[in-house]
């Protein structure tokens, strides 16, 4: 049993994301010891009455400028959830405390570049104190890392061979990207601007696979019809993180899905003339880039809670026989979905054994699996399922 004085600490609060993560923790996980944490107290007092968090909800001040206030809430814990981004700008420091207290951490980050750069600097680390660090635990890239570990396993199960070549595409998606989302995608260019290496690591699909190359990916980058699918599909905005994850996951998990496997993310926009057009208007579409969400707003909550999306998985088994698994949520992606898959992954990674999983950085699927796939399940919105 634990000897820390919290099972989870939720680190920026105050924030819309984050604050959307407490009000979950308190709605309906009331038996975790749990705090909230932030850089003003009165903030933080006046988010819990706001959310209907007990009045004896603990607050802790930290701020990611504020090293030792780090190092005590990383020791008071058993994990983190941090939902302060850019990560790039904010989040190495509280990286650096847990792992230096052996804590778990779980964060919402989808910048591939500060990605590479925590593998590098802390893996190694979190190896020796057993701390847990979880990468990318919201939309990007749960149900998608997620997605094609369900479709593997059952792949695995039916055949005794993954798929090789998976396809990942979203069906239905109603809902915004999050205000830090597009935060993230700013920081990541400016700093490609300033480092040109970091131009290599965004298009390489392998370059957070731990020097693992495998076979050349789609590129997904403009619109094509598909046949085997019977419908024309466009480029996803957030491939370029998820496809970067889901190898690093195949990696960590031995290459269970194959060193030859292939996988690409698009958007399917339907047949015919009309699927063509809807899918060169994705393509062209730079309303990220020209008026981008702020950090710090979001939907209203009807807007997040009539929000949804599905995703399906889909290839063919070494018999020839198609394999299509559904991932599908009930919340707005960015932020009403996201809120509970955060949540839900740090008491997972709070209930894994070291002995499971070990210390080090992860991608969701291989530090928590089918037992995530579960709670998401239970408690989540989420729904798993083989078509």
């Amino acid at each position: 049993m634990s000897q820390r004085e919290f099972e989870v600490v939720v680190f920026g609060a105050t924030g819309f994301t984050g604050r959307l993560v407490a009000e979950y923790l308190a709605a309906e996980h009331p038996g975790v010891r749990w705090a909230m944490a932030g850089r003003s107290m009165d903030k933080l007092t006046s988010v819990r009455d706001e959310i209907g968090a007990p009045a004896d909800t603990p607050l802790i001040e930290a701020d990611s400028s504020d090293p030792a206030s780090l190092k005590s809430l990383a020791e008071r814990t058993d994990a983190v959830i941090t939902t302060v981004g850019p990560y790039q700008k904010y989040g190495e420091p509280l990286v650096q405390a847990c792992v230096a207290a052996g804590t778990d951490y779980v964060d919402l980050c989808g910048e591939p570049a500060w990605m590479r750069d925590i593998i590098d600097r802390h893996d190694g680390e979190a190896k020796k104190t057993g701390a847990r660090i979880v990468l990318s635990c919201g939309f990007d890239s749960i149900p998608f890392d997620l997605g094609v570990f369900f479709l593997q396993e059952e792949a695995i199960r039916r055949s005794g061979e993954p798929i090789a070549r998976v396809k990942g595409r979203v069906r239905k998606m109603k809902g915004t990207f999050s205000g830090g989302t597009a935060a993230s995608f700013f920081e990541t260019m400016k700093r490609a601007g300033d480092e040109p290496h970091i131009l290599e690591w965004l298009k390489d699909p392998f370059s957070l696979s731990d020097g693992f190359t495998g076979p050349k990916q789609p590129s997904g980058s403009r619109p094509v019809y598909e046949e085997d699918l019977g419908s024309w599909s466009a480029p996803f905005i957030m491939a370029t993180i998820n496809v970067k994850n889901i190898h690093r996951s195949n990696a960590l998990l031995g290459h269970r899905y194959g060193e030859d496997f292939v996988y690409d993310e698009m958007m399917l926009t339907g047949p015919g003339e009309d699927g063509e057009k809807l899918a060169n208007h994705v393509a062209n579409d730079k309303s990220m880039a020209e008026n981008p969400p702020k950090p710090g707003e979001g939907p209203s909550k009807e807007e997040r809670e009539t929000g949804f999306y599905e995703v399906m998985f889909t290839g063919e088994t070494v018999q020839g026989d198609r394999l299509t698994a559904v991932v599908a949520g009930d919340k707005d992606p960015g932020y009403g979905s996201t809120s509970k898959m955060i949540s839900e992954a740090a008491l997972t990674l709070r209930e894994t054994p070291r002995e499971t999983t070990p210390g080090g950085v992860y991608t969701p699927a291989p530090a928590l699996g089918q037992a995530l796939i579960d709670r998401l399940t239970r408690h989540a919105g989420l729904t798993f399922r083989i078509e």
